[in-house]
């Protein structure tokens, strides 16, 4: 987990007393080669020490011993330190572990307490400057977590929001064989008004700045039925983002991956060499080519990097911009 998934709720969870011993351990990590060779071997030394701590406390029975293990074993096999950011923290218990990348260098310690520390994610969370992206349309509402490193889309709370089916919709639906693409301005009213009732209680357990982004008719029609959106920080006023942004500042992509695909009905699907021939219409020969001009084009920044180092990542990944 991030910091941007530190809700006040959660951190307020982190905090309580539990049974003891809770063990806190954390270690500074590195993003890049070749200083990220070592945050493997400082792991598995700093998981030692802490069993050699747990060992030695006259306060920690034997069972609960077995099970810190255990469940610092499992941590440690789930720990990607492939993707670490600048620091790492780790909580165990004898019944749970947790996972947390930080984007801040952190010291290395072992604390054993009737608590979590969480000053680290505390700061953590401080320098990311979490917040809130609302992207809207008058029949979709999607809420975005996001921080200065990520942006990922909210899932629950009401969101994302789609307008509840009036008995409207099923009539017109049964006589014209399909959904109605636009709605009236009561139905679109009433679907705000749940977005803004949603929103609010998100805002109420999670303050954080709110940035609205939507068509001038959308954000201005919330604003009106509703208060959470009052005051944001910022507004883009762009629709067709409803789904997650578009933009790119940087592509990566492995030096040799190509990828030939067939455009039908204005959408593009894989296609190999046993179904796609050489001026087939609408077969192109090198789609990834064409993205990356594409991304030249919008001012993207274009890296190459070696075959496989992207394997996890179908060959081409994309770091966003916002």
């Amino acid at each position: 987990m991030e910091p941007d998934d530190l809700t006040a709720a959660l951190l307020r969870d982190l905090r309580v007393t539990r049974p003891h011993p809770a063990v806190s351990l954390t270690m500074p990590t590195h993003r890049r080669e070749p200083e990220n060779a070592q945050d493997e071997v400082r792991l598995r030394n700093l998981l030692a020490e802490a069993e050699r701590r747990i060992d030695a406390d006259p306060n920690t029975s034997r069972q609960a011993r077995i099970a810190l293990r255990e469940q610092m074993e499992q941590a440690a096999a789930e720990v990607d330190l492939r993707h670490a950011l600048d620091g790492l923290v780790l909580y165990v218990t004898p019944d749970e572990h947790q996972i947390w990348s930080v984007p801040r260098e952190v010291p290395e310690r072992v604390v054993l307490s009737d608590s979590f520390l969480t000053r680290n994610l505390v700061a953590a969370r401080a320098q990311a400057r979490p917040l809130w992206v609302l992207a809207l349309s008058a029949d979709r509402a999607t809420l975005w977590s996001g921080s200065s490193e990520s942006l990922h889309q909210h899932q629950g709370d009401g969101f994302p929001a789609v307008p509840e089916a009036t008995e409207w919709d099923v009539q017109n639906e049964q006589r014209t064989g399909g959904t109605p693409s636009t709605f009236s301005d009561e139905e679109t009213r009433r679907f705000l008004r749940t977005v803004d009732t949603a929103l609010g209680a998100v805002l109420q357990s999670d303050p954080r700045p709110l940035y609205l982004v939507g068509l001038p008719e959308a954000v201005t029609m919330l604003q009106e039925v509703g208060t959470s959106a009052s005051a944001p920080v910022g507004t883009v006023l762009k629709g067709g983002l409803v789904d997650g942004p578009d933009r790119a500042g940087l592509v990566a992509v492995e030096e040799h991956f190509q990828r030939t695909a067939r455009l039908t009905d204005g959408h593009l699907s894989p296609a190999d060499g046993r179904t796609a021939e050489r001026g087939e219409e609408g077969v192109r020969e090198d789609i990834v080519d064409e993205l990356l001009e594409t991304a030249l084009d919008k001012g993207t920044e274009v890296v190459f990097l070696p075959d496989d180092h992207l394997a996890e990542h179908d060959h081409i990944a994309a770091v966003l911009r916002y």
